[in-house]
């Protein structure tokens, strides 16, 4: 007869991220969490972007070939992110396969209980089927946009990507998702075909899996959680935010620049416009000088985070309006990179200018500050959409980079009531989700179902 396996037999999780920092940034913080809960802690990774191991001595890190730097050259132009994703759900499948059967094949090793992998990495339920290993998936989005990724026809609107501003059905809502126009889909991407077939491949396998983590709260997307229940077949845990069970540590990708810290302690409170449009998006020359003529007229204080290569085409600051810098003295900072939370958490900060990646948005609530959104791709115009019109925590930049809008945008965050308004609802917002990490809480709830969950494999 067999001998029933002891809990402790399988105490290894084996991690898979997507190279990308909004991938990765959250992926390393569950594994702290789950670390702390006891299990021990593999991360298997792309070459691309590999995170740094001195920071995490904790872990053991397997990187694996990705070949990515074979096209990598082609991001700051190539806005079809999808290409890139499908890209390393090729090249990825023979390497991670031959890594994981060794690890799993290795003598005297301890079991492994399952891998968690991004749900963007869509092959690895094939491999993990193969290997007899349960797959849960680990979502970088909003329980919203796993909802509108559902329902969302990609494959058969691709009439919707030739409509302009002029075309009437522009603003149109979407049928299938009410809460988005037809604008916002054009802004996910410019191929719907591609798009629409990496979706398909990530929802069915999410479908396939044993369970999906949710980087978000219960309190937060409550009945988006009742229609996922229903949709994905799996069981569903909400244990966010991640960044908020330890202090703020970092795995970022890119130097921070702390100086802006000290400069923050000399502003004023709630008056700096914070700007940053995360690690992928990219601008074009015309858009950035208008981000430029926006702080420029608004006379705010200002902290703008400007990425190397994020203007296509220029290096750094080359594209700024001529003497802007001179113009701006001490009112303004820019700087290659912030450490975001802190600043966020800052007092002096008064409002978040974001692309609405996930991982901001939620950061921004964390420190309970409005925000002013500009989407540039995927998930973005979907967040951005909760946040201005179901939270209203926020405004959406609905014209794009223009600096009449973006002075507008300013004011109503910043100067008249509608902002106070909504820092009192995010203020509501920020208390629901300290609750829901409290013992007993949502988020702490599913964190113990989790791992009961995984002990159970």
């Amino acid at each position: 007869m067999e001998t029933p396996r002891s809990v402790n037999d399988f105490r290894r999780i084996i991690l898979f991220p997507l190279p990308f920092q909004g991938h990765i940034n959250p992926m390393l913080q569950l594994a702290n969490i789950l670390h702390a809960r006891g299990f021990n802690i593999t991360i298997i990774h792309a070459e691309y972007n590999s995170p740094n191991p001195s920071n995490y001595p904790h872990f053991t890190f397997k990187p694996i070939k990705d070949r990515f730097l074979e096209i990598a050259h082609q991001l700051p132009t190539n806005r079809n992110g999808a290409y890139f994703v499908e890209y390393l759900n090729k090249s990825c499948v023979d390497p991670f396969r031959d890594c994981l059967a060794g690890m799993l094949a290795e003598p005297g090793e301890e079991k492994v209980a399952c891998l968690i992998a991004d749900g963007g990495f869509y092959f690895t339920q094939a491999v993990a089927d193969d290997l007899k290993l349960p797959r849960i998936v680990h979502r970088t989005s909003s329980l919203g946009c796993g909802l509108a990724y559902d329902a969302l026809p990609f494959n058969s609107i691709k009439d919707w990507f030739y409509l302009t501003k002029e075309d009437s059905d522009y603003e149109a809502s979407v049928p299938e998702y009410p809460l988005l126009r037809i604008k916002d889909i054009i802004k996910m991407t410019n191929y719907p075909q591609s798009m629409g077939d990496f979706l398909t491949n990530m929802l069915n396998q999410m479908k396939a899996s044993s369970g999906i983590i949710w980087n978000t709260f219960k309190e937060l997307e409550e009945s988006a959680l009742e229609t996922i229940s229903q949709d994905f077949p799996v069981p569903s845990f909400t244990l966010g935010p991640f960044h908020k069970y330890f202090p703020a540590s970092s795995s970022s990708l890119i130097e921070q620049d702390r100086t802006v810290l000290s400069w923050l302690d000399k502003q004023p409170p709630k008056s700096v416009i914070y700007v940053s449009f995360g690690s992928v998006a990219h601008i074009t020359e015309s858009e950035f000088q208008e981000v430029a003529h926006g702080l420029d007229n608004i006379g705010l204080p200002f902290l703008w985070v400007v990425r190397p290569g994020i203007v296509i085409g220029s290096e750094w600051l080359e594209a700024l309006p001529e003497n802007f810098l001179e113009r701006m003295g001490d009112r303004g900072r820019i700087v290659k990179w912030s450490p975001q939370q802190e600043v966020l958490g800052h007092p002096a900060t008064g409002c978040f200018w974001t692309h609405s990646g996930w991982n901001s948005t939620m950061e921004s609530i964390c420190e309970e500050v409005p925000m002013i959104c500009s989407p540039c791709f995927g998930d973005q115009p979907i967040n951005a959409r909760h946040v201005s019109e179901v939270w209203k925590i926020g405004v959406l930049l609905e014209d794009g980079f223009e600096s009449v809008g973006i002075e507008k945008a300013i004011k109503r965050v910043m100067m008249d009531k509608e902002g106070e308004e909504m820092r009192e609802r995010i203020s509501c917002l920020k208390e629901k989700l300290n609750l829901s990490l409290e013992e007993g809480g949502s988020s702490s709830q599913s964190l113990n179902n989790l791992v009961d969950y995984i002990s159970s494999f």
